[in-house]
């Protein structure tokens, strides 16, 4: 049990590094050819067919580029696809919210203070509700709102809104805006899967065979790109909000998410106008500074009280009981009590610690017994809790946290 729970963290650092590797491939994809698009100009000497031109200069070379509103007359042999990057994101994104979320649905996916779910019921909200923003995202589009691209945006602005506040009401803050972002992924890699890259290939198989490509392919193929291009930024926020308490930690974390999605509106547009006019709108920055401060007064005007606290009596799973009933449980919990829950405490008394870390509460057996796993991992096999041993445990402490997770799972595994 032991040796898997170590295997397992590095099972998931290693899709986690997959996942940030593929991300940065694609989201520098994205922003390169839109820059690269909104920067094209006119030249008197360009060929037939041809949009618009640029010259660049990297690494020690010039590059000329030149963009074809349609295709070429003669398709070159060697064409370059962007869609990988794209797709082993949402792959890798979706293996990691299994082995987080999913695997350690009890202590990162449900919150029994929101909704008192089983597991299985938890999974099956997580995986199904990715796929309903794709659906109504895709019907919008290729209704009569495709002609109007900011109503559009704007509904879809709508839809996010109404899921940030869905999922706060059913799964923990740090679960809340990691779905939200790979729900807006989901859109994403969608677009460039079922939209972007077959009429791409629609365009190509009539090239090859002699017709001429109808121009409404690459205008809709446009149009989700560029609305994937405005998405990018709330979705990396969204992926890193799980290191930032005052983010999902709040009653208000769908509120603050929901902001982040206009910030990221805000924030492209000034380049997308800097990169097509030479001059990005200042006011933007404005409005992304004020956006900004209402999210940080956000973060701290909770008004949950003690409505939101787990009552010590919260039942504890088969295995949790295990846990607690295991040789050595009575010495763990009075360290972790003394050296961990001062900052692991729905009302935090370390001082500049408002929010528990991560989310992470260590103050009652339930909590102890639902997070036993990290506490084996970050404060008994590695030094990582607490950050600096800033609470000086010494080290017979931690042998007696690896002393009794591996008992109770020798104990497991003998049952």
């Amino acid at each position: 049990m032991y040796d898997f729970a170590i295997l397992w963290d590095w099972i998931s650092f290693a899709v986690r590094w997959l996942h940030v590797i593929t991300a940065m491939a694609w989201i520098g994809a994205s922003f390169f050819f839109i820059a690269l698009d909104l920067g094209l100009k006119k030249a008197p000497d360009m060929p037939h067919g041809v949009s618009g031109e640029e010259w660049q200069v990297h690494g020690g070379g010039f590059y000329h580029i030149q963009k074809y509103l349609v295709a070429p007359q003669n398709m070159p042999e060697h064409l370059i696809w962007h869609k990988w990057q794209s797709y082993i994101t949402w792959v890798s994104g979706a293996a990691l919210l299994m082995i987080v979320y999913w695997a350690g649905a009890e202590l990162f996916l449900i919150d029994p203070a929101k909704a008192d779910l089983s597991v299985l019921s938890a999974i099956v909200i997580s995986a199904g509700s990715l796929t309903i923003g794709w659906i109504a995202y895709d019907f919008m589009c290729k209704s009569q709102l495709g002609e109007t691209p900011t109503l559009l945006m704007v509904l879809l602005f709508v839809i996010l809104v109404i899921m940030a506040w869905g999922y706060n009401e059913v799964f923990t803050g740090r679960a809340a805006l990691l779905h939200l972002g790979a729900f807006t992924a989901t859109i994403m890699t969608a677009n460039v899967f079922f939209i972007i890259m077959p009429n791409q290939r629609i365009v190509v198989a009539d090239l090859k065979a002699g017709r001429s490509p109808d121009p409404k392919y690459g205008k809709i193929a446009k149009l989700r790109s560029t609305h994937n291009n405005y998405l990018t930024l709330p979705v990396i926020f969204l992926m890193l909000s799980n290191h930032y308490p005052l983010a999902f930690g709040t009653e208000y974390s769908w509120i603050i998410a929901s902001l982040i999605f206009l910030t990221g509106v805000t924030i492209r547009h000034y380049f997308n106008t800097l990169h097509s006019t030479g001059k990005g709108p200042s006011w933007t920055w404005a409005v992304t500074v004020i956006l900004m401060i209402i999210i940080a007064w956000l973060s701290t005007a909770n008004t949950w009280g003690e409505d939101y606290d787990v009552a010590e009596a919260q039942p504890l799973s088969a295995h949790q009981e295990m846990l607690v009933a295991s040789a050595g449980y009575e010495e763990v919990e009075n360290i972790v009590l003394g050296r961990c829950s001062m900052c692991h405490a729905r009302e935090p008394s370390w001082d500049g610690i408002r929010w528990a870390p991560k989310g992470v509460f260590l103050e009652t057996r339930y909590d102890i017994a639902r997070s036993a796993r990290e506490i084996y991992l970050q404060a008994g096999v590695s030094h990582a809790m607490p950050p600096a041993n800033i609470t000086d445990i010494p080290e017979a402490d931690r042998a007696a946290i690896v002393r009794w997770y591996r008992g109770a799972g020798k104990v497991a595994s003998t049952e």
